[in-house]
């Protein structure tokens, strides 16, 4: 779990509006839901139930769809 000091922003009431991050604090987040988002996407390819297909012929499928 990531540790993280936030600091809020309020507003003239007191109510907590915002938050601010250090800069490493929020890369670290940023590369958590990177790896997070990894995960979930292999999940939903681990669940499906398509033939897979090797990684070389799906860079040439990808390749071929951008042009």
């Amino acid at each position: 779990m990531i540790s993280v000091k936030e600091k809020y922003v309020v507003d003239e009431k007191g109510k907590r509006v915002g938050i601010m991050l250090d800069m490493k604090e929020y890369q670290k987040i940023l590369l958590a839901l990177e790896e997070l988002d990894s995960i979930r996407a292999y999940d939903r390819a681990k669940s499906s139930k398509e033939k897979p297909v090797p990684f070389s012929r799906a860079v040439i499928q990808i390749e071929r769809k951008r042009k």
